[in-house]
Formats: C-alpha cells, sequence, structure tokens
C-alpha cells in the first residue's frame, strides 16, 4: 500500500473540514483572517504610502490584494452565520 505524504490533499481537506464544522476554531480563523486586511491597511497608510503612489501598478496591486483579503473575511464571516444558523436549528428540532 502506498504511503501518504504529510501534508497531502487529504489531510488538508480533514483540516478544513474540522475547522468549518466546529463554531469556536472558525471564530479563532476569522480573528486571525482579520488582521491581514487591517495590517495592510495600516502598513499601506501610513508605512509604504510613498511608496505605493510612486507607481500605479504598486498601487492597485497593494489594495487590490487589500480588497481579495477582505472580501474573503467576509465570505468566512458570511458561512459563519449561515453555520450558527444551521447549528441553532438543529439543535432546536
Amino acid at each position: 500500500m502506498e504511503q501518504r505524504k504529510p501534508g497531502s490533499w487529504s489531510d488538508s481537506t480533514a483540516l478544513a473540514r474540522a475547522i468549518l464544522h466546529d463554531r469556536l476554531e472558525r471564530r479563532k480563523w476569522l480573528g486571525r483572517m482579520i488582521l491581514a486586511p487591517l495590517l495592510m491597511l495600516a502598513v499601506g497608510l501610513w508605512l509604504i504610502d510613498g511608496w505605493l503612489m510612486a507607481s500605479p501598478l504598486r498601487f492597485l496591486l497593494w489594495w487590490g490584494v487589500c480588497a481579495v483579503a477582505t472580501c474573503a473575511v467576509l465570505i468566512f464571516a458570511l458561512y459563519d452565520a449561515l453555520a450558527v444558523i444551521r447549528e441553532e436549528r438543529n439543535k432546536h428540532k
């Protein structure tokens, strides 16, 4: 039988499933995820603003990545809200 390597696809999906099905773990990840766009916002506004303004491409890439990170957090928060609604409905059945 073939041995699986650490970090294989099945390990990753098992980890994702564990995170998505546990409310406390989802909230921990959501809290960690929100830090990325917040830090990018702070760094972009105060630390590297001159460097970003020097090139339109850099400016668009930086704020585009920040927007994508923000959208990812929003989608995960929406998933969390829907999962909580589903969990509460199933609890009361």
